[in-house]
C-alpha cells in the first residue's frame, strides 16, 4: 500500500540548484533512510514533505486520511505549555479521552462527567495507551510533566518532540536526525521500539548502527540523482562500492568512445547528412558524460603537530559537584602520549563538565589539573562557532590560521583544508548565513584543526554531520598522532576511533573500561546474564524438597536414562527461568495492548508451571542419587 508519492520535484535558491526531477515513494511498513551530503537538500525535502516548504516543480501526495507525524531537527514547540499540555495538544483522539478522564478524576463530585469519561476510556481501550505513552516519556527522561517547555534545554525539547511523534502512533513517521540529543540507552531503546512496531518510517540520520538495525531500505541522493538500495547499511556499503566500480568502467569506455568520435568530428566535411546530425547529437551527450567526474573527496591529512613533552595532562583528586548533583569525587588519571579515550554516560552525568575542567573553562571544587607545557588543546564544543554578520566561509577559517604544517615539510592552506572538507572554491566565498546546519559544523571542525592542536577534545562532533563527512573525520582521527578525547552517542564512530572508555555512571562514579563501545556492551550483557544465572541457581537451591518419592525408591540407584534426565533437567530449568525473566521484563519495558498482555500472561503461566514440574522431578532424582 502506497502512503507517500513524490513526483519530479525540483528546488533551487537563485543560481544554486539543489536537485531537480526527483521521484520516490514510501509504502506501508517500509523503514527508509534518506542519505545525502550536507547542503544537498535533505532538510529541504523533509520540509516539503511536512508542508513547511513547497517544491519549485512536481508534486507530493499522501494517501487519503493517513495519520502522519514529523520530527524536525529544531522542533517548534509552544514555550508557555507544560510537557503534559504539549502532549495533549495533538490531534490524537485517544489522548483527548485520557485528558478528559484525568480532568474528571480531579472533579469527583461530577459523577456524570466521571462516568462518561470512564466509559470513553473503556470504549477506546485507552488504559493501555496511557501506560504506553507514560512509558515513552519515562524512557526519554521526561518524567516532570508540569515543567514549562520554555525552561527545557534544546535536547529536552527534541526528546519531547520525539515523544509526541511516537505517542501519536502515526501510520507514517518522518524523522530528521532522531538520535541527536539522545544518550546511548535512549538510542538503543528507540532501536528496539522501531524494530517491533509496525510503523512506516522515512528518516534522515547519520547514525550508522541505527541504519544497520532499523532500516530495510536506503535512498541516497548523490550528484542530483537518487540511488535506492533494498537493504540495511551494510548492504548499502557493499552495493554502493559495486556501483562506483561499474561507473568507473563505464566512464573509461565513454572516454575511449569520446576520443574516437572526436577524431571523426574533425574529419567530417561542412555539409552534414541526417545521419551525421544524429551522430553529432550523440557526440554532445557522450562529451557531457565523459567530462562528468565524481566529486568525492578523500582526506589524508598528515598533520605535523607540535611536539609533546613527557608531561601531557594529569588529574589529581579532582572533585566537582552542583547542588544535589555530584559529578566527580577525587578522580585521578595521568594521560599518556597517543591516548584515545571515549566518554559515555547518560545525559546529565557530567561528561561536558569533565571536558570543561580539563580545558580550564571550569574549575574543580577540589584537586588539581596539571597541563604539560607543550600541550595545545583543540576543543570542539557543542555550542559551535560564533559567526559575525556578513562573514564568508574563507574569512571564518582565516581568523584561526592561514595554513597548517604537514609531514615532510609540506603545508596546506586554509583554502585547501576547506576543499578537503568538501567546501569547493565557489562555496568558500558564500556567506556563512547560507550554510546548512551540517555545513556549519563542518566549518567549525576546520577552524579547530587549522590551529594544529596536539590534544583534540571533541564534544558530540557527529551531530548534524553527514555520513560522508563522518568518514572523512574518522580517517583523519585514525591518523592523528596526538591525544584524543571524544564524547559521542555515535556508537559506530566511537568503535572506530577510541581505545578505551570513561564510563560516567552518575553520582560521581566514573569507570575506566579497556575497550571500545561494542566491547563495553558485550561486557555489560555478560554481567546481566551472569547475574540472571546466579538468580536461577539460587532459586533452584532454595526451593524446598518435596518428599514425593515412594519409600521403595530409597536405596535405589539412578538408571542410565534417569542419570541423563537428571543432568538435562538443570539446563532446562535454567532456560525456562531465562524465558520467564524475559517475559517479566516485557511487562515492564514494552508497550503492550490488551491482547499482548493476555498472551504474555498465558505464556508466563505455562513457563512457571513447567519450572515447577521440572524442579519437582529434579528433586526426586536428586534424592534418589543421594541415597
Amino acid at each position: 500500500m502506497n502512503l507517500l508519492t513524490v513526483e519530479n520535484i525540483s528546488k533551487a535558491y537563485g543560481e544554486l540548484v539543489l536537485f531537480k526531477n526527483l521521484s520516490f515513494g514510501v509504502n506501508k511498513d517500509q523503514k527508509i533512510a534518506f542519505i545525502a551530503k550536507n547542503g544537498t537538500g535533505k532538510t529541504s525535502i523533509l520540509n516539503m514533505l511536512s508542508g513547511r516548504d513547497t517544491p519549485d516543480t512536481g508534486q507530493i501526495s499522501y494517501r487519503k486520511d493517513i495519520r502522519v507525524s514529523f520530527l524536525e531537527q529544531e522542533p517548534d514547540l509552544a514555550p508557555d505549555l507544560t510537557v503534559e499540555e504539549t502532549i495533549f495538544a495533538s490531534d490524537n483522539e485517544v489522548l483527548k479521552v485520557i485528558q478528559n478522564y484525568e480532568q474528571a478524576l480531579q472533579n469527583p463530585e461530577d459523577a456524570d462527567a466521571y462516568q462518561s469519561a470512564f466509559e470513553a476510556m473503556e470504549r477506546f481501550n485507552a488504559w493501555d495507551f496511557e501506560t504506553q505513552y507514560k512509558q515513552i516519556l519515562f524512557k526519554l527522561k521526561l518524567e516532570d510533566l508540569n515543567v514549562k517547555v520554555g525552561k527545557l534545554s534544546g535536547g529536552q525539547k527534541k526528546r519531547l518532540a520525539l515523544a509526541n511523534a511516537l505517542i501519536n502512533r502515526p501510520e507514517l513517521l518522518i524523522l530528521d536526525e532522531p538520535t541527536n540529543h539522545l544518550d546511548l540507552e535512549m538510542i538503543e531503546w528507540l532501536e528496539s521500539y522501531f524494530a517491533k512496531e509496525n510503523m512506516t518510517l522515512f528518516m534522515v540520520t547519520h547514525d550508522r548502527y541505527f541504519l544497520e538495525r532499523v532500516c530495510d531500505e536506503i535512498i541516497e541522493l548523490e550528484n542530483g540523482q537518487l540511488y535506492p538500495y533494498k537493504g540495511n547499511y551494510s548492504y548499502y556499503l557493499e552495493k554502493k562500492e559495486a556501483r562506483i566500480e561499474q561507473e568507473a568502467v563505464e566512464h573509461h569506455k565513454t572516454k575511449r568512445l569520446f576520443k574516437k568520435e572526436l577524431t571523426w568530428m574533425r574529419r567530417q566535411p561542412k555539409a552534414r547528412t541526417t545521419k551525421s546530425k544524429s551522430r553529432i547529437s550523440d557526440f554532445q551527450e557522450i562529451k557531457e558524460k565523459a567530462s562528468n567526474r565524481r566529486k568525492d573527496h578523500e582526506i589524508e591529512l598528515e598533520i605535523n603537530m607540535q611536539r609533546m613533552g613527557s608531561k601531557i595532562l594529569e588529574l589529581h583528586k579532582i572533585s566537582k559537584s552542583y547542588p544535589d548533583k555530584p559529578i566527580l569525587d577525587k578522580f585521578e588519571y595521568v594521560f599518556l602520549k597517543g591516548e584515545r579515550i571515549g566518554i559515555i554516560g547518560k545525559n546529565g552525568t557530567g561528561k561536558s563538565t569533565f571536558l570543561n575542567l580539563i580545558t580550564g573553562t571550569d574549575q574543580p571544587d577540589a584537586g588539581k589539573v596539571v597541563v604539560g607545557d607543550t600541550i595545545k588543546f583543540g576543543y570542539y564544543t557543542q555550542k559551535g562557532i560564533v559567526i559575525k554578520p556578513g562573514q564568508k566561509v574563507i574569512e571564518v577559517i582565516r581568523e584561526f590560521g592561514d595554513f597548517i604544517p604537514l609531514a615532510k615539510g609540506r603545508q596546506i592552506s586554509a583554502q585547501q583544508l576547506l576543499e578537503r572538507f568538501l567546501f569547493d572554491r565557489k562555496k568558500q566565498y558564500d556567506f556563512v548565513d547560507k550554510l546548512s546546519g551540517g555545513e556549519r559544523k563542518r566549518l567549525y571542525l576546520c577552524t579547530v584543526l587549522i590551529q594544529n592542536p596536539n590534544f583534540l577534545i571533541l564534544d558530540e562532533p557527529t551531530n548534524d554531520l553527514d555520513i560522508v563527512t563522518l568518514n572523512i573525520l574518522e580517517a583523519f582521527l585514525l591518523d592523528f598522532p596526538g591525544c584524543l578525547i571524544v564524547v559521542s552517542h555515535d556508537r559506530y564512530f566511537m568503535d572506530k576511533v577510541v581505545d578505551h572508555l570513561f564510563v560516567f555512571r552518575g553520582d560521581a562514579v566514573v569507570e575506566d573500561f579497556p575497550g571500545n563501545y561494542s566491547d563495553f556492551r558485550t561486557y555489560e550483557d555478560s554481567i546481566i546474564l551472569e547475574a540472571r544465572a546466579e538468580k536461577v541457581k539460587a532459586n533452584i537451591e532454595k526451593k524446598p524438597v518435596k518428599n514425593t518419592q515412594k519409600k521403595e525408591e530409597k536405596g535405589k540407584q539412578l538408571s542410565y536414562m534417569e542419570q541423563k534426565e537428571y543432568k538435562q533437567l538443570e539446563k532446562e530449568i535454567q532456560k525456562l527461568e531465562f524465558k520467564k525473566g524475559e517475559i517479566e521484563q516485557q511487562f515492564v519495558t514494552n508497550d503492550l495492548s490488551g491482547d499482548d498482555i493476555a498472551q504474555l500472561s498465558k505464556n508466563l503461566k505455562e513457563i512457571t508451571d513447567g519450572i515447577e514440574a521440572k524442579t519437582e522431578r529434579w528433586f526426586q532424582l536428586s534424592a534418589i542419587s543421594e541415597d
